[in-house]
């Protein structure tokens, strides 16, 4: 077993392999002699004092042993001829089940209502150009789905929930950096993971499986409770179990649940706006200074409570854009992504509010899809005060906390445009004051986080599904439908890339146990 020793460095030397091996060394005591192999096996930045610093977990291997670069490439079974299991849609949770389902002797067929990646690139550039929303093909619907334009952020907290390095291998194995396994908060970039994702799709097809774009799940065929398949435009599909894995937007599918009584929750979720500062200005304050050349672009996280209520930034893209993420006409949803690089000249993020049932009565919202109401509410408002095309309403910082309007707005990456509103009358009250209460609280904690260069667009509103559809806790089906399984951020299960594919290997583990207990019994 190699002995593990932990270094802090300053970010000149962590590029430095020779310097990184001899300081490795000394902390461990052991000479170079005895040192077979030097690896790091994870990297942090620590900007908590005055000089910013690297930390470094790095693993000496001793005597004869020697670090053994790790195969990641995977062997899949050949399941031409298995039984099918249809998997609508085609974002983290779709394809790691898909690729789990394959391990585990059954054929995948993913209906994808978008496109591949590459023609879905065409719509996404009409939407920021000529403010056209295909319903089909957007920044959330296509291969890959939302998580494809969404900045590619691979670090989660839900450890519990399955195997994260197994998670991150996969992506390796797919054509993803190795930094993701070293880096502690990893991420891919927007412009890598349309390449990944293509080659996860490869390999469904590889070994038997199939993808089916621009087809778009109509209706399920249920029989005696049972699921059998589903209908799409192009026909009847019969399968031994559906796995739901439709993202966080696909709202004719929560529609299509409740007209055919299948149970589904209003959940809380929460809703906001992005702020955006120039990227130096983040640097500044989070490094006690400009960062130079060494130091990544710098982050934040920021957290308060306002009353009862939890507000918090969210999806936060150092060097990043604010992306169009509508998926209907006469919306306006935002969202924020990076590319691998980071070297845009803003930082932006969600700043969010949680919404709960209260929320959801006092605005005249009850039932299963009240949430969804709400949620879609509040982004018609959004469309409608800025003149209803993609251009989004938008107002400077600090006159957004004082409740006036701006005369004029900076800079912004939003490319279909921003126009001028105060959003403290277009977002519902509370959310708006609770914004305005906890941007003062974060210019607090951020010297210089406060301020007129900074410019609030909304709204913030598809941080996660507002609508969950329930599951039996130990065979994951639904509890009406045998054969159903709600699976990733849509049914309410995820919240991110690594958690919603978690998710998906998960629940195609337990097709694979429910098929073969069917068998047995």
């Amino acid at each position: 077993m190699p002995k593990r020793v932990t270094l802090r460095l300053e970010p000149e030397r962590v590029q430095d392999a020779s310097f990184v091996r001899t300081a490795a060394l000394q902390a461990a005591g052991v000479s170079e002699a005895k040192a077979s192999d030097v690896q790091v096996v994870k990297r942090s930045v620590d900007a908590r004092q005055r000089r910013v610093m690297y930390q470094l977990q790095v693993d000496i291997y001793l005597h004869e042993e020697v670090f053994r670069p790790v195969d990641y490439s995977i062997s899949y079974p050949d399941v031409h001829n298995s039984p099918a299991v249809a998997v609508v849609g085609m974002g983290p949770a779709g394809l790691f089940a898909a690729l789990r389902l394959i391990e585990r002797g059954f054929r995948p067929v993913i209906f994808e209502r978008g496109k591949d990646v590459r023609a879905r690139r065409r719509d996404l550039a009409k939407l920021s150009r000529e403010h056209l929303v295909n319903p089909d093909s957007n920044y959330c619907f296509g291969e890959g789905g939302a998580g494809t334009y969404s900045d590619g952020k691979l670090y989660t907290r839900s450890g519990k929930r399955g195997n994260i390095r197994e998670v991150l291998h996969t992506l390796v194995a797919h054509g993803a950096s190795e930094d993701i396994l070293v880096d502690a908060h990893p991420h891919i970039g927007t412009n890598k993971l349309p390449g990944i994702i293509t080659n996860m799709r490869e390999t469904v097809i590889n070994a038997g499986g199939e993808v089916r774009f621009d087809t778009r799940v109509t209706d399920f065929i249920i029989e005696d409770r049972r699921i059998a398949g589903v209908e799409t435009a192009s026909g009847s599909f019969r399968a031994e179990a559906v796995i739901l894995a439709t993202g966080h937007s696909a709202r004719d599918i929560f529609h299509l649940l409740h007209r055919k009584r299948i149970a589904i929750e209003a959940k809380p979720f929460a809703l906001g706006v992005r702020v955006e500062h120039p990227q130096r200005l983040i640097d500044q304050i989070q490094y006690h200074g400009d960062r130079g050349e060494v130091l990544p672009p710098a982050s934040y996280a920021l957290v308060c409570q306002v009353g009862d209520k939890g507000v918090y930034s969210f999806c936060m893209c150092p060097g990043g854009i604010i992306a169009p993420c509508a998926t209907s006409p006469g919306e306006i949803v935002t969202n924020g992504w990076s590319p691998s690089k980071r070297n845009n000249p803003f930082a932006n993020s969600g700043i969010v509010v949680s919404i709960e049932e209260d929320d959801l009565k006092s605005s005249g919202f009850e039932g299963p899809l009240a949430a969804l109401h709400y949620q879609s509410m509040v982004e018609q408002k959004c469309c409608e005060a800025a003149g209803s095309t993609q251009t989004a309403p938008a107002q400077r910082l600090i006159d957004f906390i004082e409740n006036r309007p701006s005369t004029d707005l900076p800079n912004c990456s939003y490319q279909p445009g921003v126009t001028a509103v105060n959003l403290r009358e277009v977002l519902p009250p509370k959310v708006g004051d609770r914004l305005a209460a906890a941007f003062v609280e974060f210019g607090k904690k951020m010297r210089g986080y406060l301020t007129n260069e900074a410019v609030v667009v909304a709204p913030e509103s598809r941080t996660s599904s507002p609508v969950r559809i329930p599951r039996d806790s130990n065979t994951l089906c639904h509890p009406e439908v045998s054969g159903l399984y709600p699976c990733g951020e849509g049914a309410g299960y995820a919240g991110g890339i690594v958690s919603a594919a978690m998710d998906g290997q998960k629940v195609a583990e337990a097709i694979a146990i429910n098929s073969k207990s069917a068998v047995q019994s």
